[in-house]
């Protein structure tokens, strides 16, 4: 039988950064998140397969990164770092988190055309109000160091004991004033999604 996740609720949220310490930036950071609240079919007990969850979640991860894009408010072609992250409510196990790999991070590839670098990911258990850092990194290659940056995701009352909450981030750039040296954006050569 194929697992369902109905969706309780969709969050989005949307962050414009205009300044830092230093000079004013030439245009504003934007940074926004998308998150999924929903029941976990897994809940309270083991599942040896979960594979057929990864494949029924693949229509939310395309939904979630179409209301991403429309929430950063920007073309595809302007987003340059990316990530995902996964908080399973205390009847869940860690595993279930694992679920959002291929959905999350093939939507975000599927909208943006072009990403070569994996999308950075974390997962944890949480309660109620949980706090998740998704980490964010360079959508063509992960030594990016500007784009080096987290965003902190959290829904006041999820997950709840029996959900799971599934989240996808961008941003239009990286950090405001990065200035640590390493490969830069414009140095992208190798194309293998590091380097």
């Amino acid at each position: 039988m194929t697992p369902t996740f109905p969706i309780r609720k969709l969050v989005t949220h949307r962050e414009e950064i205009r300044h830092e310490f230093g000079p004013v930036p030439d245009r504003p950071l934007v940074v926004a998140w998308a998150a999924a609240i929903v029941a976990n079919p897994y809940a309270g007990g083991y599942v040896a397969d979960l594979e057929a969850g990864m494949e029924a979640l693949k229509p939310m991860g395309d939904e979630m990164a179409d209301a991403l894009r429309q929430t950063l408010g920007c073309p595809p072609e302007a987003v340059e770092a990316y990530g995902k992250g996964s908080l399973v409510g205390m009847d869940g196990e860690l595993e279930h988190g694992a679920l959002w790999h291929v959905p999350g991070g093939y939507a975000m590839r599927r909208l943006l055309g072009s990403a070569k670098a994996i999308v950075p990911s974390s997962k944890k258990m949480g309660v109620p109000g949980t706090q998740l850092d998704v980490p964010l990194h360079h959508i063509n290659a992960a030594y990016v160091r500007s784009h080096f940056s987290t965003v902190t995701v959290f829904v006041p009352d999820a997950p709840r004991a029996r959900e799971l909450m599934f989240v996808i981030a961008m941003a239009d750039g990286g950090r405001i004033h990065a200035r640590m040296g390493g490969l830069t954006q414009d140095q992208i050569s190798v194309g293998d999604g590091q380097r």
